[in-house]
Parts: structure tokens; sequence; C-alpha cells
């Protein structure tokens, strides 16, 4: 099976066998960075808990990757609040991709000492024993959310407001954390400010799913779909196979990337009546009979931010990031990915 990344297969660095961890590994966006470092060659440590990711979606890496390239795969089931689970998943790896997390800012607004405890101390527990193992280069995934109440569009790395959820305020810790250990420990870090990822492998289910699977989910089953406010709220959406690209750059960056954050998104707005309209529109294209289905509109949610877009200036100057899948083949990927899930479970 061929990739979905579209990530370029030209890069020299990755053509050098390295033993890489990835948290979350069992998650959507982890799971297909294991996915291509095990296209590329390399070994790869998984490190997961399982409280959010699943088995189901390592199953799928397997069968996409084939037989030898899952040989190069290991799987260390463990979690980030305990330290010794961390040092023992960091303990002979060269590169970390730090993108475990307890997602949704209305979970953390419910409950933020369990986001604070998996998302702050979890990633001071990984980046005390990445330090310890003496690993290269620590990439971690922060979020869109630490721009808070700043106005400013698009958003730009330098200037950030304040948080407006535990789970905002939590992102920003971990990046002021990575910061004082490259600059007190030596340890190479380079942060990622993710803006409002999806692709296949997204799960649907829960009350925290993010909202293009959520849509999707409801549309394809008949159910009411619940836009908060008035439709105009704005996000980047930004494909998966991007992401995975990012994360690829800023682990092989040189060093000059080191003590950085740098966005990831298109570069593009789209509001939440597009995106609703987009994905009824692309379900119908798919055979889904819900052309006439229109959302209901309830109250804006606390914590919420209005608008979002990234500035991609950074990233692509200095690292040489370029999304590879825009929204439209991004949402086409992600439906028919969600449609062939559902029928091979029924």
């Amino acid at each position: 099976m061929e990739s979905w990344t579209g990530v370029s297969s030209s890069n020299e660095a990755l053509k050098v066998s390295r033993k890489w961890l990835v948290t979350g590994a069992a998650g959507f966006i982890g799971s297909h960075l294991v996915e291509e470092l095990l296209r590329r060659g390399q070994q790869v440590r998984a490190f997961d808990n399982f409280s959010t990711g699943s088995h189901a979606n390592l199953e799928d890496v397997a069968e996409r990757v084939g037989d030898e390239p899952w040989q190069r795969f290991e799987l260390c089931e463990g979690d980030l609040r305990s330290p010794e689970d961390c040092a023992l998943a960091a303990d002979g790896t060269q590169r970390v991709l730090h993108e475990a997390a307890l997602g949704s800012v209305p979970r953390s607004v419910e409950d933020p000492a369990t986001t604070h405890a998996s998302n702050v101390d979890g990633t001071l527990n990984l980046l005390v024993a990445a330090r310890d193992a003496g690993c290269e280069r620590f990439v971690y995934a922060s979020s869109s959310s630490v721009y808070g109440d700043d106005p400013e569009l698009p958003k730009v790395e330098a200037a950030i407001g304040r948080p407006l959820s535990p789970y905002a305020a939590g992102k920003r810790m971990a990046e002021l954390y990575a910061d004082v250990f490259q600059r007190n420990y030596g340890l190479p870090c380079v942060g990622l400010r993710y803006f409002n990822v999806f692709g296949p492998r997204q799960d649907p289910e829960g009350a925290y799913a993010a909202v293009i699977p959520r849509w999707t989910s409801a549309l394809v089953e008949g159910r009411e779909v619940v836009v908060y406010g008035d439709g105009e709220t704005s996000r980047d959406f930004c494909p998966v196979a991007n992401v995975v690209q990012a994360n690829l750059l800023a682990a092989l960056a040189p060093a000059a990337a080191e003590a950085r954050v740098y966005n990831v998104g298109l570069g593009g707005r789209t509001t939440l009546t597009e995106l609703f309209s987009l994905i009824r529109d692309g379900l119908v294209r798919c055979g889904v009979d819900v052309g006439g289905v229109e959302p209901r509109h309830e109250e804006f949610r606390p914590g919420d931010v209005r608008h979002s877009l990234a500035s991609i200036e950074a990233i692509r100057g200095d690292l040489g990031y370029e999304p590879s899948v825009d929204l439209v083949d991004g949402m086409r990927r992600t439906l028919e990915w969600f449609l062939a899930a559902r029928s091979a479970s029924v």
C-alpha cells in the first residue's frame, strides 16, 4: 500500500537508520509517524498507554507497511506520568517524536488536573528521560491554542496572547520546559504548533472527538450535527500528511532549528459553515444521501478561540516545509478512509 503522507523520499538523512521513540504511537498522528518511519527503513519504539490510542491503529500500520518493515517495530506500553516508564522508553533511542497528550479544550476545562498531569508532568518526565538517554533531538507537539486571546491573523510564532483553557496553558508550559532543557542541559528541542489536524484514523467516538470525524460520523449515521456558535468561527484545518512531513523535517533539521517553535498548518482559513458543506458534499460524492442536511446551532463553548490561521513562513524558510496535501484532497482521503473503515466493521 502507498503512503498517505506524500512526503518526499529524497531526504538523504532518512537513508541513515536510527532508532526513534514515538510517544502516543497508537493514536491518530502517532500512528502515521510510525508508518512513515517504518517505510523509510527506520527502527521505531512505540510508547503508549492506550487511554486514547488503539491497538487497531497499530494493526492497520502493520498491514499497510508489510512484514519486513514491521520487524523493526517495538511496542513499549507505559504511561508518561511514570518517570520509570519514560526512562525505559527513551533508553537507547536517538530521536524522540513526542505526540502523546490528553487532547480537547472542553475536557481540560472540566478536568484541568488530569490534563495537566498528562500534558505537563508527562512532558517533563519524558524530557528528563530523553536527557538522561542522550537523545540527539526531541521534537514535540504543541498547539495553536497557545495563541489564546491574541487577535492578530495570521498567527506568528513570536506573538502569543493569554491561554483560554487549561489545555492551552499546559501546551505553553511544555514549550517553556523544552526551552529550559535545551538551555540548561543541551537537549536539542524543536516544537511544532499544530493547527487542527485531520485525516485517516482520527477517532470519531467519544464526547471529545475532533470536529471532522465527529460530524462525518453523525452525517453517515443520520444523527444531528451541532455547530457551536454562528458558524463563522474559523480554523486552519491541516491534513495529517503535512504534520508527518513537519515532524521529519524538524527531527532532521540543522542545529539552527533547535530551541525554536514552528506553526504547522496549511496557511488557509475555513469557517465551520464551510467545513460542514465540504464534509456533506464530499459524502454525497461518495454515495451517502445527506445532500439536504443542515446543522443545528448552539451557544459558543467556553475556552474556544474565535479564529485561527497559521503563518507558515518560518517553518517554510527554516525547514523547507511545503504542504503536500491540500484541504480538498485531505478531506477526500479522510472520507474515503472513514467509509471503508465503517464498512469493514459492520
